[in-house]
């Protein structure tokens, strides 16, 4: 399958496995611990509504399928093994479906790694964070990095090529050389990807009320910046390919085709760029399964009740929806012209190397980008964040520093 900027963007599939062990001091995400004893009934529904939602697309084309969580990892093969019997019955994947699992280094073992990769998954995502176990600790993560170590040596011994490593960066008490040797312990290790997240102080989780109690000190802006500005130059020293504001990834392909400097050529992403991820980038099209998820198909954007008690409650309901709704959607909004090319600008200025395409633009929406954002495209222009040639949008590296002020331009309100 191309990977050109014009290439054709058929279905990805999200499933959503929302537990864990312990939930982290810094995750909103859509997680519960001590909740073990639900995950063969829950796993049961997942499988029904996949089903009720495959069926009423008839049986659509899915080129990713990516298991989020939570901790997907904690899910037994057997239970794993029922979903992806579901999934084939319903779905037809591609001969090349990029299948990609997130695990935290401390669930894994091999012969599970093994059984994962004999399911089909064939990308691991690994939630690093820290290689200081002190961060580690005020995060509240359970691994050490010698587990990360061990985790990725047992991948590579089960046959997987494809590994991710998340981090994050600019924790509170951080310093420069704490992030600068994590980030070379996990260059060490030889990922095909890398992923980089400044922390970010979500609503309702414990590290913000620590924060604003004055329990820990507010994360330092210009901090963070270096940071960020030093592990995009050092990554690009080993080899890895920056094309998303927080996604490096190896390209191994030899020669390059496309000249990246030049914003009217065509683009070619890395090799092992995330193609599950540049599917919301593009804003393509994807379904959600599982409590709490969410879906973009058919000119609807849905998500689920969050509650897995919940959601097995409404599948077993059986309500019949049309598709690609199921029994446990709780909130579906239609998508206007409006909404759907601002998402689009909002989501593809992500893409740093890539950005948007005025003619992908115009192809998709009968307008080109000059036509329908004459002001925003000239005016964050002149304040040097974005490149706009008239064929081609894309961040300057300064707008990735400030992507918010970017994205904010193409808000609808």
């Amino acid at each position: 399958m191309s990977d050109l900027v014009r290439e054709a963007r058929p279905l990805s599939l999200y499933l959503h496995i929302p537990f864990c062990t312990v939930r982290c001091a810094y995750c909103d995400f859509n997680t519960y611990a001590g909740l073990d004893d639900l995950m063969a009934p829950y796993t049961e529904v997942l499988c029904r509504e996949i089903k009720l939602v495959g069926e009423a697309g008839g049986r659509p084309v899915a080129h990713t399928l990516y298991f989020g969580g939570g901790t997907p990892s904690l899910l037994p093969l057997e239970l794993h093994a029922r979903i992806f019997a579901a999934l084939h019955e319903s779905f037809t994947l591609t001969s090349d479906c990029e299948v990609t699992l997130e695990a935290n280094p401390g669930t894994l073992s091999r012969t599970y790694l093994e059984g994962l990769r004999a399911l089909g998954v064939n990308r691991l995502s690994l939630g690093v964070q820290s290689s200081h176990p002190h961060e580690l600790r005020l995060l509240d993560r359970l691994h050490l990095f010698g587990d990360v170590v061990q985790a990725v040596s047992w991948a590579r011994a089960a046959g997987f090529e494809n590994i991710n490593l998340d981090l994050i960066f600019a924790l509170p008490h951080q310093t420069l050389a704490q992030w600068q040797a994590t980030l070379h312990r996990v260059l060490a290790l030889g990922p095909e990807h890398i992923s980089a997240y400044a922390l970010s102080l979500e609503h309702g989780t414990p590290m913000r009320a620590w924060v604003y109690r004055g329990l820990l000190p507010m994360p330092d802006p210009d901090l963070a910046a270096e940071m960020y500005e030093w592990a995009s130059e050092t990554l690009e020293r080993y080899g890895y390919v920056q094309y998303e504001i927080s996604n490096w990834a190896r390209d191994d392909r030899i020669p390059q085709t496309a000249d990246d400097s030049n914003p009217k050529s065509e683009i070619r992403n890395p090799q092992f760029a995330c193609r599950h991820n540049l599917q919301y980038w593009r804003n393509g099209e994807y379904l959600g399964f599982g409590a709490g998820a969410h879906g973009h198909a058919a000119g609807l954007r849905y998500s689920n009740v969050l509650a897995p008690g919940a959601y097995i409650r409404r599948i077993e309901s059986g309500e019949h929806r049309p598709y690609p709704l199921s029994p446990a959607v709780s909130e579906c909004t239609r998508l206007g012209p409006e909404d759907a090319m601002g998402e689009t600008m909002m989501m593809g200025m992500r893409l740093v190397r890539e950005g948007v395409s005025s003619a992908e633009f115009e192809r998709r929406f009968g307008v080109s980008l000059e036509t329908r954002y004459p002001r925003e495209l000239r005016s964050l222009q002149r304040r040097g964040l974005i490149e706009w040639d008239g064929e081609r949008a894309r961040l300057t590296r300064a707008g990735r520093l400030l992507g918010n002020q970017v994205f904010r331009e193409f808000l609808v309100v």
